[in-house]
């Protein structure tokens, strides 16, 4: 007989994956499908329901079949999405209403405006953890139900369904039978109370979202019905469900209070694990579920970077410099030592703990011999420096989490880098640790999955499933991190649009 597998479905914002783990968390097989990308007008973003299904459905397939397994070795199907995009339904012939909105759509900022004039966001943010902005389904949801006559009607007859794109594959991949999302994309609505856990009517009758549109909200180990038997050539348990990021905090061991891990890609998302205990934050990060398990939820800080692998992407291309990052990073290592080259990458606005849209990119301190080595390292800088600008504020709203053992655990592209890692552990003050294994998403999902079936009789045992990090600790005297972190914050100030 096979040894069991736990079966990945990671429905992301670019391409929709399948990774099939073994119980020691390494991957057996995988497949993936790329997401096309709808722009129908300025700052609006979409994607086809469909093709999502269909791609989700093919890549469970084909990572089975690579493998050489059936559906009866996989013991579980774990889910995890990109949060906060939304799609509405008809409940009864399952076709959209129209295509999803992304989580980076900005349509709704005028809605969201509007409210804020009105004094709302205090009590919104002390809810649901979050901030009035169009990145959140809340304000998604409504545009829909408002876009064509007679929408909001059928939602409030109950003929209409909706959710976020781990509930709208659930409901497909069961055939209908199940209309259920987990915790942690629940509380990036802002329609969800993230203490009573539970959505909130006084939210609903604020963004005017009829209740029987929603799902219901489970644990990320739970039950979520089974595959029909057509799709995989029988049916397959799911049982677990996060959000991309609370996903990628489980796939790192992330478990504890004060716990940490950041995800370099285009931008940078770092979480730390603060807990039973929800902050409210003063530093305008974000307060959200990290997990609920056995109807217990914990929560997290959130922070996030709008630029850090963009910026070497940028060099790559607006500085001819051929290549990828592997590239740039080479350039980097023959800069100069103490070349005093700040780039400040606001090339979209600043995001947290600034939270200035308005601000835009800017290298400061260039001299008559800065070359492109020394632009190309700080580039690198930059997303060090923002690293531990989101540490600072994490800091003073949750100093409690952060003990002597606080270690930065990191994955996503930049964090392939050993050279890098080393300078997120200078730079920040914080040990850095390099996950085994590039694809903690996946792995967390699979590692609720696992909780959820009963492989791991709890959270700690899934989380010593992860293979181990390389920890680095800081080489560089904290004076020398401490005065080049004073100069990237004075340069932060030249260019905020606020000072």
């Amino acid at each position: 007989m096979s040894a069991p597998v736990i079966l990945t479905l990671d429905q992301g914002t670019t391409s929709t994956r399948a990774i099939l783990f073994d119980l020691a968390g390494s991957e057996v097989a995988s497949a993936s499908r790329s997401l096309e990308q709808h722009y129908p007008g300025d700052g609006c973003v979409e994607h086809d329901p469909k093709e999502i299904i269909a791609a989700s459905k093919a890549v469970l397939r084909e990572a089975l079949d690579r493998a050489g397994r059936k559906a009866s070795d996989v013991a579980a199907i774990g889910v995890t999405n990109q949060r906060e995009t939304v799609v509405v339904w008809d409940r009864r012939t399952g076709e959209p209403v129209s295509r999803a909105l992304v989580w980076q759509d900005r349509r709704t900022a005028p809605a969201c405006e509007a409210l804020r004039e009105q004094g709302i966001e205090p009590r919104l943010t002390a809810l649901t953890g979050l901030l009035l902005d169009p990145y959140f389904s809340g304000t998604k949801l409504a545009w829909i139900l408002d876009s064509q006559p007679g929408l909001r009607a059928r939602a409030e007859a109950g003929d209409l369904l909706a959710g976020t794109m781990d509930c709208w594959v659930i409901w497909n991949l069961t055939g209908g039978a199940v209309h259920a999302t987990d915790a942690t994309n629940a509380s990036r609505t802002l329609l969800f109370d993230i203490h009573a856990q539970d959505w909130s009517d006084e939210l609903l009758e604020l963004f005017r979202v009829p209740r029987p549109l929603l799902p219901r909200v489970l644990d990320c180990a739970d039950d979520y019905g089974s595959t029909l038997p057509e799709i995989l050539g029988g049916p397959v348990a799911i049982r677990g469900v996060a959000g991309d990021q609370q996903a990628a905090l489980m796939g790192q061991g992330c478990i504890r209070p004060g716990e940490m891990k950041a995800t370099y890609g285009t931008g940078c998302f770092l979480l730390l694990n603060t807990g039973e205990t929800a902050p409210l934050s003063s530093t305008r990060l974000l307060t959200t579920v990290a997990a609920r398990l056995g109807g217990r939820a914990t929560y997290a800080l959130e922070g996030s970077i709008f630029v850090a692998g963009a910026a070497l992407q940028w060099i790559n291309e607006g500085l001819a410099v051929p290549g990828g990052g592997a590239e740039v990073e080479a350039l980097a290592r023959k800069a100069r030592p103490g070349h005093g080259v700040t780039m400040v990458p606001a090339f979209t606005g600043l995001g947290a703990p600034w939270w200035d849209p308005d601000a835009r990119g800017a290298l400061l301190g260039m001299t008559r011999d800065t070359g492109l080595a020394e632009i190309a390292d700080s580039a690198f800088e930059a997303a060090a420096f923002q690293t531990r600008d989101l540490i600072e504020a994490m800091r003073r709203d949750a100093a409690s989490a952060f003990g002597p053992e606080a270690e930065l655990r990191v994955d996503g592209g930049m964090s392939r880098s050993a050279w890098f890692c080393q300078k997120l552990a200078d730079l920040t003050r914080v040990p850095v640790g390099r996950a085994a294994y590039e694809e903690t998403t996946a792995l967390g999902a699979a590692l609720f999955a696992g909780i959820g079936c009963g492989l791991y009789p709890d959270v700690a045992s899934a989380a010593a499933a992860r293979p181990a990090t390389t920890r680095l600790e800081a080489l560089t005297p904290a004076e020398t991190a401490n005065a080049a972190y004073a100069v990237w914050l004075r340069s932060v100030s030249r260019v905020r649009s606020d000072t």
